[in-house]
């Protein structure tokens, strides 16, 4: 839908993690959307690292590589990059000019004293302290007379607002850097914003129109225009939108983190997480997720989905492109092939649609591969072995009967290797447990590609070693 207030070529937007973790199916849901606005609109789209928090939500250098990672592979382009850890000067001149308006003041008051003020819509006794009183406490806050949790600015809101939340919000803080260093400053600063002061001043600096957020941030919002209303600025339009769960997926950083330290999750691209490492690894298209972020549109209500609503939206997609290969996945039968004569190559097609491309397998002996549960439900039946001909199944054996068109006479159609076949391959399956078998040979080839092997599922290849085809499972 169009924006509110949009004009072509005046739209900001902006995307703006905390690179304390890598991105997920659900936080793509900003970067996507807020790219495609401003896209859409002939307008800027901006990348703002809000790291300023070295104690609780520790940056770390490798976040900020498989950011952009990510956000490249989805399709994602941006006009300017910023680092609010490197901005921490800015957002100083601010304090001092907030001092001077009396939009914020800097209080002593312990947490628990200040909360009891804040629950009885109290004053704490700092807020009206003269203005001269204020920017001396912030030179000590600046200079280190103030220790970490001795004194915090606060910015002036409503006492009797209904949520105490709201209710005189804390802006900056002091953090210990010798003990929390940052990765980019490292210990130069001592002072540093919480996310709803660096966020209203670069939101208004940086230009941005448009905020496209999570549900959650709608109480930052109602904080954030007390700071614009005292510096006179006009707030961005902001959209807000429910939260996004997957069935049987984590998506809270800290589940996965602790997952991954505990040794649940073999990494951030373990295949049973929805990390967009994760969907890459295992064959998820970047067009998949953006088609299922942009149908859900914005919506305030929370959305459950299941992993096989995107899947089916990639499904369609790889279809048309996946090349096709036998692989007979363990228990595996074999069987003897009567009235075949040997050496015999097979010709099939790569894909259905691309008559012009073939695959050539070749029979040395009269024996082949099955697997296991297409031996016992057919034995004593007649089937077509794939590209072979019509054949009865009967003992260890198969009887050739004929060519005829196998869908006239409804015989089940069997995919099969020949039994001298060396290529093995391993899949690892959606629940991470893997599955082996041998595959066809030229599969080696389609390193990085998602294949189908026939009659069972898609699949990335995704490294070839000492031989053996290593695999992840895509979807059905």
């Amino acid at each position: 839908p169009p924006l509110v207030g949009a004009t072509p070529g005046n739209v900001v937007t902006r995307f703006a993690p905390n690179p304390n973790s890598v991105l997920h199916l659900g936080s793509s849901r900003a970067a996507i959307l807020s790219h495609e606005y401003a896209r859409m609109y002939r307008g800027k789209f901006i990348l703002r690292f809000e790291d300023t928090d070295p104690r609780l939500k520790r940056s770390d250098l490798k976040y900020y590589s498989y950011i952009k990672e990510d956000l490249r592979w989805l399709g994602i382009t941006w006009d300017e990059e910023y680092f609010q850890s490197q901005r921490l000067e800015i957002y100083y001149d601010y304090v001092e000019r907030a001092i001077k308006l009396g939009a914020v003041y800097i209080t002593e008051c312990k947490r628990d004293q200040f909360k009891e003020y804040v629950m009885s819509s109290r004053p704490c006794p700092d807020r009206e302290l003269p203005v001269e009183e204020q920017l001396r406490r912030w030179e000590k806050m600046l200079d280190g007379t103030y220790k970490e949790g001795e004194a915090v600015v606060r910015v002036k809101t409503d006492l009797n607002h209904p949520n105490p939340a709201v209710r005189d919000w804390p802006a900056l803080r002091i953090i210990d850097t010798n003990r929390y260093s940052h990765p980019i400053v490292g210990n130069k600063y001592r002072v540093w914003p919480l996310y709803n002061w660096a966020s209203a001043i670069d939101d208004h600096l940086m230009g941005i129109t448009h905020i496209i957020r999570g549900q959650e941030h709608y109480v930052n919002m109602i904080r954030q225009k007390y700071l614009y209303a005292a510096f006179g600025w006009k707030y961005p339009y902001a959209i807000h939108y429910g939260r996004l769960m997957i069935q049987d997926k984590p998506l809270s950083k800290s589940e996965i983190e602790r997952g991954i330290k505990m040794g649940l999750y073999t990494g951030y691209d373990d295949v049973r997480l929805a990390t967009l490492q994760a969907l890459r690894r295992r064959g998820v298209l970047p067009e998949a997720i953006k088609q299922l972020i942009i149908s859900m549109g914005i919506n305030t209500n929370d959305a459950v989905i299941s992993m096989e609503n995107l899947l089916a939206l990639n499904r369609k997609l790889i279809d048309p492109i996946a090349n096709r290969y036998f692989a007979v996945l363990e228990p595996s039968v074999r069987l003897t092939l009567k009235n075949v004569e040997v050496p015999l190559t097979v010709k099939l097609y790569k894909h259905p649609n691309r008559r012009d491309e073939l695959r050539l397998i070749t029979l040395k002996s009269p024996c082949v591969l099955i697997e296991r549960s297409d031996y016992e439900t057919n034995v004593g039946k007649e089937i077509r072995l794939m590209g072979l001909g019509n054949f009865i199944v009967s003992g260890e054996t198969a009887q050739f009967v004929d060519n005829d068109l196998a869908r006239a006479k409804g015989m089940p159609h069997i995919h099969w290797l020949p039994c001298e076949t060396r290529s093995r391959i391993e899949v690892i399956d959606d629940t991470g447990n893997v599955i082996r078998g041998f595959v066809e040979e030229g599969i080696e080839n389609e390193v990085g590609r998602v294949v189908q092997l026939e009659r069972r599922f898609f699949c990335r290849i995704e490294a070839i070693e000492d031989g053996l085809v290593k695999a992840v499972y895509t979807s059905k």
